[in-house]
């Protein structure tokens, strides 16, 4: 039987032969030596592709990568609710310590990330698609407060605003954004979430330079919205009215360091009313906004524009009101 199994091999070249010409045990007991066929390499191939047990794990789940993650602000609130609703959370900050109280729950991915360092971006990117395959959704959220007359806050508080909200935030947010759309595109799906503010809607006395800074933000948005649609990636544009969070307490505190003012010294009262405004008795607490701006992004179709918190239906209207009317209502508002 052997040396007619050799023969069949040997001299039918042009007889086609498979694995299906005899029983898988017959070509295990008579290998072949042919110089033309290797009789074991017919033997169905079985093709596996490997996946990390994190893939696994992440499959059925979205992987959602948050900025500004720190303990007691609305990237915080955003992480914890994400979780909720059975995504898989990358939290970051600029330091883990801010994090800590999410380092044992095993929903969420902590990673430190400086937004102004190219070669940190890159490399927490690719350690998440690495670990989890993905990247389902990004959001961009940072910011601090600046509060005081255009005409006396001194350069070095502009400055270190438009550095932090502009030029940091917003490069930041390209650099999150260009690191993470190839991945999107080459899947043509995921959802790019950046969180602006509603003071863009009507800007107010005393915090020109915050608004002026996260309108730069929504101008980008708008026009990421449009350029990344062809490439199957949506775009959305979350803006908070007033929210209980720590960015209202920091307002306060950039506030106390301000000099002492000059021509607007009559104004005090009112500008200091401004710095506690957003941390009013009537703002929206954190775990509000959270829950209802996740239900909104996690949504098949989402909506481009969302806008929820203390007086974001008011700025909505005021948005659409003529100057002279827009003008006198803030005054009488604002004291000014």
């Amino acid at each position: 039987m052997a040396a007619l199994f050799t023969s069949h091999c040997a001299n039918n070249e042009d007889t086609p032969f498979t694995s299906h010409s005899l029983p898988i045990n017959a070509l295990k007991i008579f290998p072949c030596q042919s110089k033309f066929f290797n009789c074991q390499s017919l033997l169905p191939i079985r093709k596996t592709t490997q996946m990390s047990s994190n893939s696994m794990e992440s499959y059925g789940q979205q992987v959602v990568l948050i900025t500004g993650c720190t303990q007691g602000g609305i990237g915080h609130a955003l992480a914890r609710e994400f979780a909720n609703n059975n995504c898989l959370v990358v939290a970051t900050a600029r330091s883990m310590i801010s994090m800590r109280d999410l380092d044992q729950d095993k929903r969420f991915y902590l990673q430190e990330l400086d937004v102004l360092s190219d070669e940190n971006v890159q490399h927490v990117v690719s350690d998440v698609v690495e670990r989890y395959g993905r990247v389902d959704i990004l959001v961009n959220n940072a910011g601090i407060q600046c509060v005081g007359p255009l005409a006396e806050v001194p350069l070095s508080a502009v400055q270190n605003t438009f550095n932090t909200n502009v030029y940091a935030y917003n490069v930041g947010t390209m650099r999150l954004v260009q690191a993470v759309v190839p991945h999107m595109a080459s899947r043509k799906k995921g959802k790019i979430v950046n969180v602006g503010s509603v003071t863009v809607m009507a800007a107010v006395p005393w915090a020109g330079v915050y608004t002026a800074t996260k309108a730069a933000l929504h101008s980008l948005t708008d026009t990421l919205r449009l350029e990344l649609r062809p490439l199957g990636i949506g775009v959305i544009n979350v803006v908070p009215g007033a929210i209980k969070s720590n960015i209202g307490n920091s307002a306060v505190a950039s506030y106390n360091q301000m000099p002492e003012w000059k021509l607007y010294r009559p104004f005090e009262e009112a500008i200091r009313e401004r710095a506690h405004l957003s941390q009013g008795l009537k703002a929206t607490p954190t775990e509000e906004f959270a829950k209802k701006t996740v239900a909104a992004v996690l949504k098949e179709n989402p909506p481009a524009w969302f806008s929820i918190g203390q007086f974001s239906t008011v700025m909505s209207i005021m948005y659409h009101l003529p100057l002279s009317v827009k003008d006198f209502i803030l005054r009488r508002k604002f004291n000014c």
